[in-house]
């Protein structure tokens, strides 16, 4: 069957974003407010989000209408291909039939513009000038950079130091298009001088970066801050992934029995996952899930779920989510996208209530999954979609020993263009691949916030 027929086309971009709230056993819980611990309203986001974002953030409504200016920005890549992994699977010697929805078509070279485009269309309506933001491996910087040209917004970026170092023309690609970028922990911010005061050489995180970036948006009030995962509307704009999978797979003929992706904040993993997961809690079909994140970062598989903060200096609200501690600072691989302290406080109730599954792999086992795939079907994966490509490969392999035809449904959310120094440094045998101690996570979990609930 030729691939093309895995194809839609732009008649069939989906007109409404799924909000997998409504159709949960349980809500999850509320965020809360930082300093009072009391549930947040509308009102407390106002300072950071436009009210179009936060009214997405509150929805129990089962799905939200996307505006025609974003579909219209969406067609400039949108519908984007699902691909049959033929090579692989021949490579494999397996019976399983291995799909993969590709999100390397973007702009920006990742599934992130899904949201950051929708970003920037809410705060321009709103009379919004600037929108600052934090990024790990660069491709959220990237893509609010390339939305913010779309909509006249001025971009500010702080990039996390390790990616910021390992990846120098991600901060070119952002100056294209017309973004500012710092790596974090930077001077320019009271929460990065504090860190660069104990830490002088800190490799910076995801935490880091977002205290910074939150900083100078709530010092201004013509400043909005956009983030790129985690947050219940940031998962809702990325079902558009899984939306599309539904209609190609069934243009495939096919139904997954396992569906597998890579999860740093989430959002990747939640828009392709979250439609599926709708038609298995209705009892059309019975999909597995699971969630893939390095061990260098292990947050739902060692983490623990609580309410915590999102950023390192405690300026956001608390949500309940699965954490290593806003203070962790992971190790500097390479999978910069995936090296966040928390997990999506949605997709972590998501999988407190069993409906997903989730493993820790290392650096070296992903790299080996990233070269067999381009080795086969032409395209060098970013090293985060690598972890969900080793996984996939695994269940393949174990499909070969038993026989099983098993549908296995993966997202490619971005190609390695810009992260080339990864290979160079697999091939020259030069990955730390410790497992992250566990008394180092522990040390970070003793400053959980306390709370008298």
């Amino acid at each position: 069957m030729p691939q093309s027929k895995y194809l839609l086309d732009e008649s069939q971009l989906p007109t409404h974003w799924y909000n997998v709230v409504a159709d949960l056993p349980t809500p999850p819980p509320p965020p809360l407010h930082p300093g009072t611990h009391e549930p947040i309203g509308p009102e407390d986001l106002a300072p950071l989000f436009a009210m179009g974002l936060i009214e997405q953030e509150v929805t129990a409504e089962r799905y939200v209408e996307i505006p025609e200016e974003v579909r219209d920005v969406y067609r400039l890549w949108r519908p984007s291909p699902l691909h049959r992994a033929r090579r692989l699977e021949q490579a494999l010697g397996t019976p399983a039939r291995i799909y993969y929805k590709y999100e390397g078509v973007s702009p920006a070279g990742s599934h992130k513009p899904n949201t950051s485009v929708p970003q920037a269309y809410y705060n321009a309506a709103e009379g919004i000038r600037r929108l600052t933001t934090e990024t790990g491996a660069g491709q959220w910087g990237s893509a609010l950079a390339f939305a913010c040209a779309l909509f006249d917004l001025e971009c500010e970026v702080w990039q996390v130091r390790a990616s910021y170092d390992q990846k120098p023309y991600r901060k070119s690609m952002i100056e294209v298009f017309g973004g500012t970028i710092h790596a974090s922990p930077s001077e320019l911010t009271e929460a990065g001088r504090k860190i660069l005061a104990d830490v002088p050489d800190s490799p910076g995180s995801l935490g880091i970066a977002i205290s910074e970036a939150v900083e100078v948006a709530a010092g201004d009030e013509t400043t909005r801050y956009a983030l790129g995962s985690v947050l219940n509307h940031v998962l809702l704009h990325q079902t558009v992934i899984g939306e599309e999978a539904l209609l190609q797979l069934a243009m495939a003929g096919d139904t997954p029995d396992l569906i597998v992706g890579c999860t740093g904040g989430g959002s990747n993993f939640a828009g392709l996952a979250f439609p599926f997961l709708r038609e298995k809690l209705a009892g059309r079909m019975g999909p597995e899930f699971l969630a893939v994140e390095p061990e260098a970062c292990p947050t739902l598989t060692r983490g623990v779920y609580a309410y915590d903060y999102g950023d390192t200096a405690g300026l956001t609200p608390l949500v309940k989510m699965h954490t290593l501690g806003h203070d962790f600072v992971p190790d500097p691989i390479h999978a910069g996208g995936l090296r966040y302290h928390g997990m999506s406080p949605l997709l972590s109730h998501v999988y407190e209530s069993g409906l997903i599954s989730a493993e820790a792999r290392n650096q070296r086992s992903c790299f080996d999954a990233g070269v067999m795939f381009a080795r086969t079907e032409g395209i060098v994966p970013a090293p985060e979609p690598t972890h969900a490509l080793a996984s996939a490969i695994e269940e393949a392999t174990r499909c070969r020993e038993t026989g099983e035809e098993k549908v296995i449904l993966t997202a490619l959310c971005g190609h390695a263009h810009f992260d080339m120094g990864a290979y160079d440094r697999y091939f020259a045998d030069e990955l730390d691949d410790r497992p992250y101690p566990q008394e180092q996570i522990d040390d970070a979990l003793t400053r959980l916030p306390q709370l008298d609930l």
